[in-house]
């Protein structure tokens, strides 16, 4: 494999990432049946990031092996995701095709006042998208200096944000911290989280 990854190559990498950083254990022909792809081809992916420090593998029960992802894995996985989401041209498809799903379920569930968390090319897709449901996308939560975005308020801390139902990461860069610091808030807040952001859910959303 070369050192610059096709976008097929990068696909897999961050799908092997991502399937490496659930909670479920996985050997490696569980991660190729994951993957879609041979056996032999997956061992190369796994060797590959075990020597780029992004895999750790641990034997047990003897011949057997439980692979896990390092700090620099997941850094790995955050930058691989970010990049693929950008370079991708389904993105819009899949992206708009995931948040009509999450609207429409935050309609079944009553919610109607929601909030961004990240400033992105979702977030302006679940604002356009919102114009269809009866959804009001009361802020974005974002660090940047920008007041509005496509004229949303933009807040730097949740607590700034008056009571909304749910928030949606939108955050294409660090989408795991930002749904990290949202599942940790003490609030218990409600969360929605795009498939496409490949973020691991460690905690069960309301």
């Amino acid at each position: 494999m070369p050192d610059q990854p096709n976008s097929a190559e990068t696909e897999i990498t961050l799908d092997l990432l991502s399937a490496v950083e659930s909670d479920e254990p996985h050997s490696q022909r569980s991660l190729a049946q994951n993957l879609g792809i041979a056996l032999g081809l997956t061992n190369a992916y796994i060797k590959r990031c075990i020597k780029r420090g992004w895999i750790k593998a641990s034997q047990a029960p003897p011949n057997r092996y439980a692979y896990y992802l390092t700090p620099k894995g997941f850094s790995e996985k955050s930058r691989l995701t970010a990049r693929y989401l950008k370079s991708s041209f389904s993105f819009y498809r899949h992206a708009r095709n995931e948040l009509d799903t999450i609207l429409e379920s935050c309609v079944a569930a009553g919610y109607s006042r929601v909030a961004l968390a990240g400033r992105s090319e979702i977030a302006e897709i679940v604002i356009l998208c919102a114009g269809q449901y009866p959804i009001e996308i009361a802020a974005i939560v974002d660090s940047g200096n920008e007041p509005t975005f496509l004229g949303i308020p933009v807040v730097k801390s949740i607590d700034d944000i008056p009571a909304v139902d749910v928030f949606i990461v939108t955050d294409m860069n660090a989408g795991q911290a930002t749904y990290d610091e949202l599942a940790d808030h003490p609030a218990g807040l409600t969360i929605r989280v795009p498939k496409i952001l490949r973020v691991n859910q460690k905690s069960t959303t309301k």
